[in-house]
């Protein structure tokens, strides 16, 4: 049985120290590793995981007693649980990251200068990736797969809610490494729980992680921002709007929201408020929140929409700025587009925004005037998802406007050199 641990601060520092040094010189090996070794070790991971699905289901029992005894919410209680057909899809995420093209050493541009020289601008890996997440187990392997195809060491370090989960993910990866001859160091699992370790992860190990990519509530993207001492890709809470226009097709735009709130309400791409065209309230308000209400989900509206519908409660101001991750929602009128834009750059994250409309000129002010990371029309909100995107997977949504934006998979997990070529030119 997995059990958690405890380490004095001196202790877990001195086991950081040794992650950073081992990530360091395993990034230094896959860095010129083939793309012929780096899919023979996310097959190997992929074909481990498949084969360990009992182990892994036993490890996630604990950790679901574990949350349950803790008082985890019911959507918390759904990240973290894992399924024979959750872990079979964990696999397969891997083996699609496996077929992903190798970016190392792709050329990126190309030209050539009046003096002769010849300039190519060439993808790289970024070198050490620190990963902190919070309860979900899965991403373990999706973050490991990831940044291995990208030709990068990764440190994980995942919450204590899915610490036996995460451990048996893990051995599974450090499987498929070894298995194609890669070091084992290439993928690791902080092996402690003590929030110590992420502090030691935030200072840089001495120069030896690169970038910090936090993957969780608003709680821990807040300290990771504030704390780390190395570059980090933001990953804010999703606090995604649906805008539905005069304009737009009801049916259509019942089935959107719908599966857009409650899908998956645990998912930062979840639908979290509502925003109706006052100009079409009679024909759209009622059977959109009735649609929500029958299967299960609590409406809170604003003023306008309290006097439309009975059983909704009243929205307070935090309503709008917050991330429910569960079967709520926030409704509110409207004046048209206009409204909306106002509405959603007043408290949108920046994450995911979407609308639903037939009328051309309504999507194009929409795409144009709001500058979230990922923009949607007639389609729900739960597709923000690396995998929906092609990308194999993601490591998180990056929120931020530096390096990675939107999805961050394979590509944006690289950076680049520019190889210069010439044939004796001197600049004197």
């Amino acid at each position: 049985m997995l059990e958690k641990t405890t380490h004095t601060e001196a202790e877990i520092a001195e086991i950081m120290q040794v992650i950073g040094r081992d990530a360091r010189a395993a990034a230094a090996v896959l860095a010129t590793a083939s793309s012929d070794r780096k899919h023979a070790a996310l097959t190997g991971a992929a074909e481990s995981i498949r084969n360990s699905v009992q182990k892994i289901l036993d490890a996630n029992a604990i950790d679901m007693i574990n949350g349950e005894e803790a008082g985890l919410s019911a959507p918390m209680l759904d990240r973290l649980n894992l399924t024979e057909d959750r872990i079979l899809d964990m696999a397969a995420a891997v083996q699609a990251i496996a077929s992903i093209p190798d970016p190392i050493g792709q050329t990126m541009a190309q030209w050539d200068r009046p003096n002769g020289l010849d300039i190519s601008r060439v993808r790289t890996p970024l070198g050490v990736i620190g990963v902190v997440y919070e309860s979900r187990p899965n991403v373990t392997a999706d973050a490991g797969s990831l940044c291995l195809q990208a030709g990068n060491a990764v440190i994980l370090r995942g919450g204590t809610d899915s610490f036996n989960s995460s451990r048996a993910i893990h051995d599974c990866m450090v499987k498929g490494l070894v298995s194609a001859g890669l070091p084992a160091e290439a993928i690791q699992l902080v092996p402690v729980t003590d929030r110590a370790a992420v502090g030691e992860m935030l200072k840089g190990l001495n120069g030896n992680v690169d970038v910090i990519v936090p993957r969780g509530g608003k709680g821990l993207v807040e300290r990771v921002q504030s704390d780390a001492r190395v570059p980090v890709f933001s990953h804010l809470e999703g606090l995604v709007h649906v805008y539905v226009d005069k304009s737009a097709d009801l049916d259509m735009a019942t089935n959107i929201i719908v599966d857009a709130k409650l899908r998956r309400v645990s998912i930062c791409g979840a639908a979290e408020t509502l925003l109706i065209d006052s100009a079409d309230v009679n024909r759209l308000a009622k059977p959109l929140i009735e649609a929500l209400i029958a299967k299960g989900c609590e409406i809170r509206g604003d003023e306008s929409i309290q006097k439309l519908i009975s059983n909704v409660q009243p929205a307070t101001e935090d309503d709008w700025s917050t991330e429910y991750l569960d079967s709520i929602i926030t409704v509110g009128l409207v004046d048209g587009i206009s409204g909306a834009i106002e509405h959603i750059n007043t408290w949108s994250s920046s994450h995911t925004d979407a609308v639903i409309a037939e009328d051309a000129n309504v999507v194009e002010r929409f795409f144009n005037e709001i500058d979230s990371a990922i923009l949607m029309h007639n389609a729900s909100t739960q597709f923000a998802d690396g995998g929906e995107f092609g990308m194999g997977g993601e490591i998180g949504i990056a929120t931020g406007k530096m390096h990675a934006r939107g999805p961050v998979g394979v590509e944006q997990l690289t950076s680049f050199k520019y190889v210069v070529r010439g044939s004796g030119q001197i600049r004197g």
